[in-house]
């Protein structure tokens, strides 16, 4: 098995008026949140972000309808997941993208990750998703935005 690389996308999807759409985990109850995933070999971020879209809901994303944030965090590898990656790997660093949609709609999820989805306004979503990183990125999305 390969090792998943240390790099990581965050895409928080929503709507003009800044319903987000949440994902419920499958391995962790109640444990809900944007898409994410890693990089994949050398590919852009950009392009690891429009492949987890897809991937997570079934959503068709090109480059330019992504928003690139150039805002990295960095937080450590919760001790359940730190098999997938090499040994002594704690530390991960996330790429933040928005992607904005224009209305709600009903995604694809992938059965193997994801049990269920609900989009709900902003404030909201901040308080639900269980990663402070997501959080906080939900909560920028307005200022982002120019809201």
């Amino acid at each position: 098995m390969a090792y998943k690389q240390p790099v990581s996308v965050l895409v928080v999807i929503h709507t003009p008026d800044l319903q987000v759409l949440l994902l419920e985990r499958n391995d962790f109850t109640n444990a809900w949140q944007s898409v994410t995933g890693s990089r994949e070999s050398d590919e852009a971020l950009a392009d690891t972000a429009c492949r987890e879209v897809l991937e997570e809901t079934g959503i068709v994303a090109d480059r330019t309808a992504l928003r690139d944030w150039q805002l990295q965090n960095q937080y450590e590898i919760f001790e359940v997941w730190r098999h997938r990656y090499a040994p002594g790997t704690r530390v991960n660093t996330e790429h933040v993208f928005s992607l904005q949609l224009p209305h709600v709609l009903t995604p694809v999820l992938s059965p193997g990750e994801h049990r269920r989805h609900r989009w709900v306004a902003w404030q909201a979503a901040a308080e639900m998703v269980f990663s402070p990183s997501n959080a906080e990125a939900i909560r920028l999305l307005p200022e982002r935005l120019g809201h």
